[in-house]
């Protein structure tokens, strides 16, 4: 099948399901049911082609996570156009680039503050773009309101020529985030998406229907995904939040059965849910961690593929209804049952604080070019918390000589956009793809991932350091919540740490430290000063010699996507923060 035909299905078959949920600047809130959207969508693909639009055209997307993004990317599917997003954060010249590469004549962005970065494209001959849609009601000055493309009539010979598109189209480009150099145009077809679609509902549990909380952006292939592509398939629904700054609320508004974070959301819930308990009565937080211990050693039992002892199974069904749920109930997160995260390695201790609450995070690993997910840890097949489980049906993976994981299979890409509209493949001739990603596997099949082979430090002595292994043992400690590990070329590791927001100030009250709501006083502060010393000194107690850190800088302001140390999947620039702090890593070793 293809992505339009699904639409169409869901229309017919569940017409009065919701699929989209979002909440309206009055604060109430609006639902569009499958039968709804299939008939919007209609007539929204119908605006785009009297605007211009045809079959093979790309549209480029900047917009947050709201309806008429969701709905522009279905209707411009159906038209069997290709709807391309880019990232919100993107700098000017990452989106020339993009536009350029993609060779689109039309972009549709959110208000004002969007058209004006992109005009200047308008206006540059090496560049196709000739016109922008404002979706902001108001704000789109001389440029087309997105109101003009929702009320075409659906004439029935244009209505026969919908959702025509053949498995082998594409059905979009994901631009790579660029950690480093420019954005790569992935193309993934509509057989390769549905494929990752089937082979991930193959190891979920989950109910018919299930509800998503969209709120990463749609540039990501993850909340393409899961935002987009699965609930089509499953016929689900989903819930937009705009601001994902705001989606704890809408978590617990929701009390969703499945969530997904990358490893930096489920780092910042955790230190949220650390800083609420250390404000708890001492009673309260003996009774906390006492049933953590429970629910642990109840996972420990899953994780080996074993039916817990009937004592335990007693033990964890009273401590997780009488400590464990009024907690995860406070904060939405009580009807979850599949809880994932992908996109860097996921900090093991992270990974049993959540299952110290009886939610076990299904580390995922896949690259935008294997179309997201291609291995995963799973509730229904198993899971081993620090790995990234086993291959997805729809991939075979393998290890070359190197230790660098190769993938292949029907939801790896078709290959790379070349700016003339054709794709560079980047297979070898068995179907391989060097995914750039060192890792193991294990005898029962599971992946373990080290580090990205490009990211991996050499030292002058010649030893290979994992810096995403040294970072998170450093992050362990809850005052830590960024690091950054450098050395390579030189012969001892050093270190950029940053104070956690959320946790620090919540640490500092705990622990009578009264610096003021300065985070530069925390940082400078002796207790503070002393405990990130022994938190170092801890890490570096697991580490081997080579990894140790044997100094470090202690910085108060968080990296993030709009300082530009981070990617908008909140992955970390590390050439970015080595030449912002270039003079503070050089000072590290100096004597």
């Amino acid at each position: 099948m293809t992505l339009p035909q699904l639409v169409v299905r869901n229309a017919a078959e569940h017409p009065e399901l919701p699929a989209l949920s979002w909440r309206t600047p009055d604060g109430g809130g609006t639902t569009l049911t499958w039968a709804e959207v299939g008939e919007h969508t209609a007539r929204l693909a119908a605006g785009y082609a009297a605007h211009g639009v045809g079959r093979g055209d790309h549209v480029l997307l900047m917009a947050s996570d709201r309806a008429e993004h969701w709905l522009s990317d279905l209707a411009l599917a159906r038209l069997g156009a290709v709807p391309v997003s880019v990232y919100g954060t993107s700098a000017p010249a990452q989106i020339a680039h993009i536009a350029r590469n993609c060779r689109a004549a039309l972009a549709v962005v959110e208000g004002a503050a969007q058209a004006a970065v992109w005009e200047p494209l308008l206006r540059d001959a090496g560049t196709p773009l000739a016109r922008l849609v404002v979706m902001e009601p108001g704000e789109e000055g001389d440029h087309l309101p997105y109101t003009a493309l929702t009320g075409a009539e659906v004439p029935e010979e244009f209505g026969k020529a919908l959702d025509g598109a053949r498995p082998d189209d594409p059905l979009t480009v994901v631009y790579t985030s660029g950690t480093t150099g420019e954005p790569k145009g992935v193309v993934l077809s509509h057989r390769q998406v549905l494929a990752n679609a089937r082979a991930l509902d193959a190891v979920v549990d989950l109910p018919p229907h299930v509800e998503h909380i969209s709120y990463l952006p749609f540039a990501h292939i993850a909340e393409r995904m899961l935002g987009i592509y699965l609930p089509c398939h499953r016929a689900s629904h989903v819930h937009l939040c705009p601001d994902p700054a705001a989606v704890a609320g809408v978590v617990r508004e929701i009390r969703p059965r499945q969530f997904f974070g990358v490893p930096r959301i489920w780092e910042k819930l955790a230190a949220a849910v650390r800083a609420g308990l250390s404000l708890l009565p001492a009673e309260q937080q003996k009774a906390v961690k006492e049933a953590a211990e429970v629910a642990r050693a109840h996972v420990a039992c899953r994780e080996r593929g074993e039916t817990p002892p009937v004592e335990l199974e007693a033990s964890y069904a009273a401590v997780r209804e009488g400590v464990l749920l009024p907690l995860l109930r406070a904060g939405g997160l009580d009807r979850v049952t599949w809880a994932a995260s992908a996109s860097a390695p996921m900090p093991l201790d992270v990974v049993r604080f959540w299952a110290g609450f009886g939610i076990v995070v299904m580390d995922a690993w896949g690259l935008t070019e294997t179309t997201g997910v291609a291995t995963t840890n799973s509730p229904r097949t198993g899971f081993r918390l620090g790995s990234v489980g086993r291959p997805v049906a729809s991939v075979e993976v393998r290890t070359a000589g190197d230790g660098e994981l190769e993938v292949r299979g029907e939801s790896v890409f078709s290959g790379y956009l070349r700016p003339d509209g054709s794709v560079e493949g980047a297979v070898d001739a068995e179907g391989w793809l060097r995914t750039g990603d060192i890792g193991r596997i294990d005898e029962d099949g599971y992946v373990w991932v080290t580090d990205r082979k490009k990211e991996m430090i050499i030292t002058s002595t010649g030893k290979n350091v994992s810096p995403a292994l040294v970072e998170n043992a450093l992050k362990e400690h809850p005052l830590i919540g960024q690091a950054l590990v450098h050395g390579d070329g030189r012969s001892y590791l050093v270190a950029l740490l940053v104070l956690d927001a959320e946790a620090a100030p919540a640490w500092a009250a705990a622990h009578g430290v009264d610096a003021g709501p300065d985070p530069a006083a925390l940082v400078a502060h002796p207790v503070v000063r002393r405990e990130v010393d022994r938190a170092v000194a801890a890490a570096n107690s697991r580490l081997n010699r080579t990894e140790q850190v044997k100094r470090y800088r202690l910085l108060a302001e968080e990296w993030g996507p709009a300082t530009g140390e981070l990617t908008p999947s909140l992955k970390m620039r590390r050439r970015v923060i080595r030449d912002r702090y270039a003079d503070e890593i050089t000072g590290l070793y100096e004597d």
